[in-house]
């Protein structure tokens, strides 16, 4: 993923940064935060949401992902690269905890070619209450920008430079249009292929959140994959930026043969 200045992905590393996910300020003056000023998880509110546990011989690094079916999770493709295996967790919102874990070769991750998203193929894991898929938009609902929708995201991270909470939190935020984004970030960054919210009150996704999912509140349908917030800080009132689900039908088609 091409990193900007004005940009910082949000995946958080353990030891020694592979180049894949390093930025250019993990000494930002703000400590690295879960979603800021969201709220603790219900349990059962977000059964789709899986933890997801990064290795190679030289680091690892955590993230977010979502279900999207029996076999296969999409998660940004800044937390995937450059890592060997990964370690999914399913049904709890503790982080690294799960009724189910499975763990898969890098051989199993499909980068998209350009864009930050990514697909996991996965051992068969069943459905219950506590782990379920989300839906993807229909194709015929593709063009669909979802400007002024309330939406949901999710996601694990730290509260402090030291502290790591155990409980999935969230946050509530309306979907802005491409051109208000842009006027932040510019149209090279805020292209068709992204999807921005409005963080107001500070409520926005931080670091430790890459990859998690963006779903529509009313009958949830994963419309974003986090991607980026500013780099003046998650409370700085700036967008915060996904990966446009719609954008990415055919492909997520093609390699998985899911499609609504």
């Amino acid at each position: 993923m091409k990193v900007l200045f004005v940009l910082l992905p949000l995946a958080l590393v353990s030891a020694s940064e592979p180049e894949a996910i390093t930025t250019a300020s993990l000494d930002q003056e703000e400590p690295l935060n879960i979603i800021t000023n969201g709220y603790i998880a219900p349990e059962g509110k977000a059964p789709y949401i899986v933890f997801l546990s990064f290795r190679n011989s030289r680091s690892g690094s955590w993230c977010g992902g979502s279900m999207i079916g029996h076999t296969w999770v999409v998660t940004a493709s800044h937390c995937s690269k450059g890592f060997s295996s990964v370690t999914i967790y399913y049904g709890s919102n503790q982080r690294a905890q799960g009724s189910i874990s499975h763990t898969v070769s890098g051989s199993n991750i499909i980068n998209h070619p350009s864009d930050d998203i990514a697909l996991i193929r996965t051992p068969h894991v069943a459905f219950s209450a506590r782990i379920n898929r989300v839906r993807l938009p229909s194709f015929s609902d593709r063009g669909n920008l979802y400007v002024n929708q309330w939406t949901t995201a999710c996601g694990w991270g730290q509260t402090t430079s030291t502290k790591t909470p155990e409980n999935l939190q969230c946050v509530d935020a309306p979907v802005i249009s491409n051109a208000q984004c842009a006027r932040i970030f510019g149209s090279r960054t805020v292209h068709r292929r992204v999807l921005c919210t409005s963080t107001l009150g500070g409520r926005s996704i931080c670091f430790g959140d890459s990859g998690g999912p963006l779903v529509t509140q009313s009958n949830p349908i994963l419309i974003g994959v986090t991607h980026f917030v500013s780099a003046k800080g998650c409370t700085a009132g700036e967008p915060a930026g996904f990966t446009r689900i719609t954008s990415h039908l055919d492909w997520i088609r093609l390699q998985t043969g899911i499609a609504y």
